[in-house]
């Protein structure tokens, strides 16, 4: 199994729009890293959820339930083949915390982590070890 972080902004489309939607189809990737990390995405494969711009964090976990095809926004030529693509992902849990930035920056076991050190990028891989200290993060009760 390989484990992924997907970044949405909340008021475009968030956390409660993707459990209201039950599956998403994870259109609108336009970078071509994110869209070979979308390629690679296996059904089963975990998801973290990353709200990002207005209060950035981690809020709910997703798994892959269809890997790519192609994006059915896109219109592609005949005779050429997709250049961008899409999985579904659906929702498993939301975070009992959301795992905000700050926190992910000051936890020494994700120095890191892609969404540091590529933060721009919309579709990135999650180390095993990065991924279940974040859903420790989530989990943990004060």
């Amino acid at each position: 199994m390989n484990y992924w972080l997907v970044k949405s902004e909340p008021d475009v489309y968030g956390w409660h729009h993707f459990t209201q939607q039950g599956i998403a189809v994870w259109d609108g990737v336009r970078n071509y890293q994110a869209r070979n990390n979308l390629n690679a995405m296996r059904t089963g494969d975990q998801v973290l959820f990353y709200h990002s711009v207005t209060n950035p964090a981690v809020v709910g976990l997703a798994r892959v339930v269809r890997e790519a095809y192609p994006d059915p926004t896109v219109t592609v030529e005949p005779g050429k083949s997709a250049t961008w693509v899409v999985v579904e992902l659906a929702p498993i849990m939301k975070l009992e915390t959301p795992v905000s930035l700050r926190a992910i920056k000051a936890e020494p076991l994700l120095a890191n982590i892609g969404l540091i050190k590529q933060s721009r990028l919309s579709v990135m891989p999650i180390r095993p070890n990065e991924f279940e200290q974040i859903l420790r993060l989530g989990t943990a009760t004060e």
